[in-house]
C-alpha cells in the first residue's frame, strides 16, 4: 500500500479548513459532498501526488444510516490531524492481510469521482484510528491530479501510539521514509515544507 492522503477532521468543515489554512498559510480548494456518509470536504494539493483533506459531517444532509467514516460521529474538540489513507490496487486481497477492524469495501462517489474505501461497521480503523483507511482509485481518477499545485511537500508523518506493535505491523505493509512511528499517547503529526517555510499540523 502507498500513502495516499492525510485527513484533518473537525465538528464543522469551517473549523477544519481554518485550521489547515492558519497552520500552512495556503487556501483550501473546493471539494464536495459524500452521499453515503453525509460528510463534506475541501482539499489541498501536495507535491508527490498527495493531498490533504479537511472533512466534517455535512449539516445539510440527513443522518446517515451507518456510522460515518473517519470516526467522525465521535469527533470532539478542536480540528486536528485525525486520520490518513493508503491506496491499494486489490482491495479484497489486501484486507485479508490487514489487522482486524479495517472494514469492508464501500463504493463511494463525489461529483464525477468514483472510488472504493474500506470502512469498518463503527467507522474506526485499528490502533485508535492511526491505521490507514484503505482506498482504491480507478486508473486516471485521483483528486491530486485535479488540484492546483501549492508548493507544499510532506516531509515527515509521525504516528504515536502506546502499543509498540504498531511500528512492526505497519512496516509489513508500507515502506515510506516520510513515515515514522513512536511510542506514546495516541496522536499524529505532519511536517511540511511550504512557501512560508517549515510548518506543522
Amino acid at each position: 500500500m502507498i500513502l495516499d492522503h492525510l485527513v484533518v477532521g473537525a465538528t464543522t468543515l469551517a473549523e477544519a479548513q481554518a485550521y489547515i489554512e492558519d497552520r500552512l498559510g495556503v487556501a483550501m480548494q473546493p471539494g464536495g459532498q459524500h452521499a453515503i456518509f453525509h460528510t463534506h470536504n475541501t482539499l489541498l494539493g501536495l507535491e508527490d501526488g498527495l493531498y490533504l483533506e479537511a472533512i466534517a459531517p455535512d449539516p445539510g444532509a440527513p443522518v446517515p444510516v451507518r456510522p460515518r467514516w473517519y470516526d467522525l460521529d465521535r469527533f470532539s474538540g478542536p480540528a486536528r490531524l485525525s486520520n490518513w489513507a493508503a491506496s491499494v490496487q486489490d482491495m479484497e486481497s489486501k484486507l485479508v492481510q490487514m489487522p482486524q477492524g479495517c472494514g469492508a469495501p464501500v463504493d463511494v462517489a463525489r461529483g464525477d469521482l468514483r472510488w472504493r474505501m474500506a470502512v469498518s461497521p463503527d467507522g474506526t480503523t485499528p490502533f485508535d484510528n492511526l491505521w490507514p483507511a484503505l482506498i482504491s482509485w480507478p486508473k486516471g481518477m485521483h483528486p491530486a491530479t485535479r488540484l492546483t499545485p501549492t508548493g507544499l511537500r510532506l516531509t515527515r508523518f509521525t504516528l504515536i501510539h502506546p502499543n509498540a506493535a504498531l511500528a512492526a505491523t505497519l512496516a509489513e505493509h508500507i515502506v515510506d521514509p516520510r513515515i515514522s512511528v513512536e511510542v506514546g499517547p495516541a496522536a499524529m503529526q505532519a511536517e511540511f515544507d511550504t512557501p512560508h517555510g517549515p510548518r506543522v499540523l
